[in-house]
């Protein structure tokens, strides 16, 4: 019988309908809180080198956060994000891609950025928007982007990257299919990682990005981190499904939620995912839980949403103890020498800063550049007018007028 309704051929005559709880997802975990493999739990084959860079980028990212957060409230940067909390959910997920595999991140994953090499001064000439930032200056803080380490440039809109990751996925994809039979005739290269928070999953963007990722077969990782807020809306008033894996088995795509704060449990999700989306082409959704320890941002202030005491409950497991306790296990670590590398990277991060903060800005006509080979004549016109008008009130744009030609 055809089957042009795309149904289950389930067919029954009672009146009954299925529970929107019917579906009971598991959480997979692999590490206990004191970095012990669950006895039922299978331990990834993670090399050692991995394991270390792993934990050295998330230990760089905690110090990175705690000093570019401090810089912020002394009015040195206008905004941050910190990645509290998630540092193994990132961490650990970019380390189980390939270095060719293109991430489109939200704004969180920083982490991920780091352990490609992105660089401390990069890191900081981007938040101090000056003359070395590969942006121009064009971008808020933690706003990132490098082509070299194939990690697309962030976009403040929320959600935009879900979509736009279905369709950069998609064409990886095309270059492997036979045309004549509309097959894959060879294992897909690279694939897409697409990072985005469960706030971002109630966008219009994600249920687009998602069905046309299941119905075309794009080689996309969704990676989902439910950290229990989209800024101050706890998820309990998001929404009313089983968490984000939910609406993957909805949409036809292979789904895993992980403890977002077992670095092992991520690696294996992720790396398990990667390989089902070059071998078949096919789309992953992983929902990673993990407590968001910090604020949403710079400006925002969770006391008044939440309890002094939730997040003390919440912050009592630290991503990165858990995995310092399995590599101590394994003996791969030397604790008293991380401890005094720990020193210096805070020494070069607060130098690199010092640095940065003293660069200076992009020049103004930076402004109308790249988008166009040669500035079409409405941006010439405005960029005269506002030059003009700088020109005219100097003392209102003292750090731009300095750089006026």
């Amino acid at each position: 019988m055809s089957n042009p309704n795309n149904v289950s051929q389930n067919i029954k005559h009672g009146l009954e309908f299925i529970d929107g709880h019917a579906l009971n997802i598991a959480t997979l975990k692999v590490l206990d809180a004191n970095g012990e493999i669950y006895p039922d739990a299978v331990e990834p084959d993670m090399a050692q080198d991995t394991a270390l860079h792993l934990y050295r980028t998330m230990r760089f990212i905690r110090a990175l956060d705690e000093r570019m957060q401090a810089a912020q409230r002394q009015g040195r940067v206008s905004f941050y994000m910190q990645c509290l909390g998630e540092e193994a959910a990132i961490t650990a997920s970019a380390a189980a891609l390939d270095i060719n595999d293109m991430i489109m991140a939200q704004y969180r994953e920083q982490a991920a950025l780091r352990y490609r090499g992105f660089t401390l001064d990069q890191f900081m000439n981007q938040m101090f928007s000056n003359e070395l930032d590969p942006a121009k200056g064009r971008q808020m803080p933690i706003h990132y982007g490098s082509k070299a380490l194939n990690y697309m440039t962030i976009s403040s809109p929320l959600a935009t990257q879900i979509p736009q990751a279905t369709g950069y996925a998609y064409g990886q994809k095309v270059k492997h299919v036979d045309k004549d039979t509309n097959t894959l005739s060879s294992q897909i290269d690279n694939i897409t990682m697409c990072y985005f928070g469960e706030g971002a999953a109630s966008e219009g963007d994600f249920h687009a990005g998602l069905n046309m990722a299941a119905v075309l077969k794009a080689p996309v990782i969704f990676f989902a981190r439910n950290n229990g807020y989209a800024i101050s809306t706890p998820a309990e008033e998001q929404f009313a499904g089983d968490g984000i894996a939910s609406r993957g088995v909805g949409y036809g795509i292979k789904t895993i939620r992980v403890d977002g704060t077992d670095a092992l449990a991520v690696y294996a999700a992720t790396k398990k995912a990667r390989e089902i989306c070059t071998m078949t082409g096919e789309p992953i959704l992983i929902e990673s839980i993990a407590y968001r320890v910090g604020a949403h941002s710079t400006s925002d202030d969770p006391s008044g949403y939440r309890s002094k005491q939730e997040e003390a409950d919440n912050s009592e497991t630290c991503p990165i103890k858990r995995f310092e306790a399995w590599l101590l296990k394994k003996q791969w670590l030397d604790l008293d020498a991380e401890n005094k590398l720990d020193e210096q990277v805070r020494e070069e991060i607060l130098e690199a800063l010092k640095v940065a903060e003293k660069v200076a800005k992009p020049e103004l006509i930076d402004l109308i550049t790249d988008v166009y080979d040669t500035p079409i004549p409405s941006l010439t016109r405005q960029f005269d007018e506002l030059e003009a008008h700088i020109k005219k009130h100097p003392q209102a744009y003292p750090t731009t007028a300095g750089r006026l030609k």
